[in-house]
């Protein structure tokens, strides 16, 4: 469920999700498989307990890339049963054209999968509905005090005003320090207590598990004794930017002051692992990309020469200058998606509906299509499969001047999909790129294999739904 909470950290609502949908999905498998052995009487029980894990295996892996597990994902009763129609699609043709085809002795059909699939898709929407209709994420969320109702304070209210940005913990309220500037807090949401004097009686009157310190003026304003008292009895002390973070998979950006960078977890380069994926395993996805995508890309080619190619004789690919790795520029390859003079007026940011972009550019763009051939800029060590989305330096000039610590996206190398692109909409503005850049650091200092797997994994889901870019 969760994908950014601590970083792997589940909550109990998170593991018992988690448990019962693969208990449910084995239990699909293992009901198919008897119904089917009903009519083939020869598949022993080792190889049905085989196939049930096999096919839970495969079912969560479609539905991690289909966005079944995000946890902030907003989506209509007919918008979850449309993901988890595609994700038993997904896993069948995987079960059925790869795993099934290499080990026949599983004795696996596709009646099978279907009778599987059938029993899985009751048994999972239903699954859902009940888990989200009585709100299951209420055994493990915390009661939240936050120390603060200024400015800083009133980017928790802004940003997490939705059900679904508090599945996970309970605001008791925001109480004023000393120092707090004014803010647009409602005031049904303050709480008034002498936080001086009181701060640790009321957090435990009040049954609070987390203080979230977001005061704007901090200088001998908190009660440092109550703090401590609270940390000694199990109460969570936490700044609001590591709140945020932890919440929302971002780091806010605005709120960010040296020291946290300095002395703060992550935001260190791991030499082993180098930027993302290690180049060899970039090498190797890209060169299986290729293998996959020549046949899209080369009718991708044709139909962009067909439409105005062969009459203006521009070429079917774009090549143009992003900013890569330690601020060096490279030039980054695309299929050529606007009109050959999309910027005889200068540059300027793309929009969502561009009247420069052509009828093929127009679908291209928005299965990213386009993109494929910077798996070139890949195999060239230029990117990486995963990585903040390189800029033009036009634009990183600007951005750099108005958006603090803009720059230190570039101490990784630009990738092909990221964090941002998951959890962030078409942008393109520099409202736009602030938002990602928050994304962008917050993937900086989380960096790993298992998070680089797991954005690859979800990139299905933009690509299906095309999402972000």
């Amino acid at each position: 469920m969760g994908t950014y909470r601590r970083h792997g950290k589940s909550t109990i609502a998170d593991k018992l999700f988690l448990i019962s949908e693969v208990s449910l999905l084995c239990l699909s498998s293992l009901v198919a498989s008897y119904i089917y052995n009903s009519l083939n009487p020869h598949i022993s029980l080792d190889y049905r307990l085989i196939n049930a894990a096999l096919f839970a295996a495969a079912v969560m892996l479609c539905a991690l890339s289909v966005g079944l597990y995000d946890q902030k994902l907003r989506e209509s009763h007919g918008g979850i049963i449309k993901r988890v129609l595609i994700t038993l699609l997904f896993s069948a043709l995987l079960l059925e054209g790869i795993v099934f085809n290499l080990l026949p002795m599983l004795h696996i059909s596709s009646l099978y999968l279907a009778i599987a699939s059938l029993i899985a898709l009751f048994s999972l929407t239903a699954f859902r509905a009940l888990f989200h209709y009585n709100d299951i994420t209420r055994i493990s969320r915390r009661r939240v005090l936050v120390l603060g109702a200024g400015e800083r304070a009133s980017i928790i209210e802004r940003r997490m005003r939705r059900n679904v940005d508090r599945r996970f913990f309970e605001l008791v309220g925001f109480a004023h320090i000393d120092g707090d500037k004014c803010a647009s807090i409602p005031e049904e949401k303050l709480v008034t207590f002498d936080y001086k004097e009181n701060l640790f009686q009321y957090a435990i009157d009040h049954g609070i598990d987390q203080l979230v310190i977001a005061c704007d003026e901090r200088r001998n304003m908190l009660p440092v004794e109550d703090l401590f008292k609270c940390k000694s009895r199990g109460i969570e002390v936490i700044e609001i930017l590591d709140f945020i973070e932890r919440e929302t998979g971002q780091i806010a950006v605005n709120l960010i002051y040296p020291s946290w960078i300095i002395y703060g977890n992550g935001l260190d380069l791991n030499q082993r692992f180098k930027t993302n994926l290690d180049y060899k395993l970039n090498l190797v996805l890209a060169l299986l990309m290729l293998l996959v995508t020549w046949p899209i890309m080369l009718i991708t080619a044709l139909l962009i020469y067909l439409e105005d190619g062969r009459k203006t004789g521009a070429s079917v690919f774009y090549r143009q200058v992003r900013v890569g790795f330690d601020g060096k520029p490279f030039y980054i390859l695309k299929f050529r998606s606007m009109k050959p003079d999309a910027e005889k007026n200068g540059a300027r940011w793309a929009s969502l509906d561009d009247d420069r972009v052509t009828r093929v550019g127009k679908y291209i763009r928005k299965y990213r299509i386009d993109e494929l051939p910077q798996l070139m800029n890949v195999l060239k060590g230029e990117m990486g499969f995963v990585g903040p989305r390189p800029e033009r330096p036009e634009f990183v000039n600007e951005l750099a001047k108005d958006i603090p610590y803009y720059s230190q996206r570039h101490n990784v190398k630009p990738g092909l999909t990221g964090w941002a692109q998951l959890k962030y909409p078409y942008g393109a503005t520099a409202e736009d790129a602030q938002e990602k850049l928050k994304f962008d650091l917050y993937y900086i200092k989380h960096r790993s294999l298992l998070l680089d797997l797991m954005i690859l994994i979800r990139t299905v889901e933009i690509v299906l739904f095309g999402k972000g870019r």
